[in-house]
């Protein structure tokens, strides 16, 4: 039996694992969000001492925490030696074997693909490899994306990445664990896979990067990446610079008087409560991104970088746990912050209070076909707020598409009349209609899995080609 043991330290708001390695005495960190206490707090539970801290790239969805979680414990903070950083780090490189104890060794693996410098970690005990950290190079199902570097690199990349996958399979036992950073969600990764666990005998028989010829890989590789997150253009330079440790000390309370000013400003005031709290009461001029979705990919997508951001919360509790998440992707500082209800925010002006009607794809089909019901008010747009990708494999016959993160620029676009807003779920779709209403447009939110459209009777186009 091994006595090498390997935690997952799931950041599923991301999309993203990070990893903590031991043998119960010392431990190796791969990866780790910014939010180092959680990889803190799993080392004192077990008794270990974190000796090692390895990154398998230069970040481009989350600000790392491997620099201050090194400084911290003085633990060695591998680094890819190719990769310019202002900071000191253990410069590593393909070949590169560190001993981690007398159980534990680390083989590098150079794998170019998700970027240029790239590296796999190789982790083996007596009876040779346990298994592999493999970054965004080989995830389960799929790779890392190849185009956060410029899409005048993404087809390069691309035939990297598949010469770096397969170099991995060739170099490893079929038996042995596969431990990705990415593909967990995380607009990182190329495609999206249910899979919790692999191993590289299990990707030799499914996945297309094992499977393909290269020229095929790259072209299908290439034609199924869709928009990513603009603020990852942020966070490569930041690593690269090296972040500072995280502040999670709570920020400033706004009191309805100030709440008041914040909104008449235009600044984004977010509501942190569920969809369907937001559409029952909120306060009039805030977006709904609530906690029981991708709130920071969706909200640092689209709020204009540096803008200043005000959070609302029903409690402190749901407040700090939106820092956390927005400080994991470089919004270090919300501008404010409040707890409690609407009628608390608005002061108890009834008049400050809005409300949303919710309908699904069953009632949109009735509303198309003239009967509207609920006393909805008819649709004259249908909004599908979907990215690229999913509108070219199906889509209500004669909607509007404008993707989410394009909404808030392209508003003017939206055609006149009442908008009825869809997305896959209903998460995106509110985000959608609070920004129309915001805006002063009369809104319905379809608050519906896009699945349902088609048996709701609605005319679908598509797939597209």
């Amino acid at each position: 039996m091994s006595t090498i043991h390997v935690e997952v330290v799931e950041t599923t708001s991301l999309g993203d694992r990070s990893y903590l390695a031991h043998d119960g005495r010392v431990a190796l960190v791969v990866d780790p969000q910014r939010d180092i206490d959680r990889i803190l707090s799993l080392a004192g539970r077990l008794g270990v001492r974190v000796t090692h801290v390895a990154e398998t790239h230069l970040h481009n969805d989350y600000v790392s925490g491997g620099l201050a979680l090194a400084r911290l414990t003085g633990a060695t903070y591998l680094v890819a030696g190719a990769d310019a950083v202002d900071f000191e780090r253990s410069a590593v490189a393909d070949g590169d074997e560190i001993v981690l104890s007398e159980t534990m060794r680390l083989s590098v693996v150079a794998t170019p693909g998700h970027t240029f410098h790239h590296l796999s970690y190789v982790l083996s005990g007596p009876a040779g490899p346990e298994g592999v950290f493999t970054g965004g190079s080989l995830l389960f199902g799929t790779t890392g994306r190849t185009d956060l570097l410029g899409a005048r690199h993404a087809h390069t990349l691309a035939h990297h990445q598949h010469a770096s996958a397969r170099r991995l399979a060739d170099l490893l036992p079929d038996g042995a664990h596969i431990w990705p950073t990415h593909g967990f969600g995380s607009f990182c990764s190329a495609t999206q896979s249910d899979a919790s666990a692999s191993t590289i005998g299990r990707e030799k028989r499914s996945n297309p990067v094992l499977r393909l010829e290269a020229d095929d890989f790259v072209t299908q590789t290439l034609a199924d990446l869709d928009a990513y997150p603009a603020y990852y253009a942020h966070m490569g330079a930041r690593n690269s610079a090296g972040a500072e440790p995280i502040d999670l000390t709570p920020v400033r309370s706004a009191d309805a008087d100030q709440l008041r000013e914040r909104v008449a400003a235009g600044e984004w005031v977010v509501d942190l409560r569920s969809r369907k709290a937001f559409a029952q009461r909120h306060l009039t001029g805030t977006l709904s991104f609530g906690l029981d979705g991708p709130m920071s990919t969706w909200l640092a997508w689209m709020a204009p970088w540096g803008a200043p951001i005000t959070l609302l919360g029903e409690s402190p509790e749901q407040v700090a746990a939106a820092q956390r998440e927005l400080a994991r992707i470089g919004i270090d500082r919300p501008a404010a912050a409040a707890t409690g209800t609407p009628e608390q925010w608005a002061g108890g002006d009834e008049s400050r209070l809005g409300e949303v009607p919710v309908a699904t794809f069953a009632d949109l089909a009735a509303a198309l076909a003239g009967r509207a019901p609920r006393q909805l008010p008819a649709p004259d747009v249908v909004l599908d707020v979907r990215l690229e990708g999913e509108w070219r494999a199906g889509h209500i016959d004669g909607a509007t598409r404008v993707p989410l993160p394009e909404l808030p620029a392209r508003l003017a676009e939206v055609p006149e009349g009442t908008v009825w807003v869809h997305c896959g779920s209903g998460y995106r779709a509110a985000a959608a209609t609070s920004l129309l209403k915001r805006a002063g447009r009369e809104v319905v939110h379809i608050d519906d899995a896009y699945a349902e459209a088609a048996g709701a009777g609605l005319t679908i186009t598509g797939p597209e080609t």
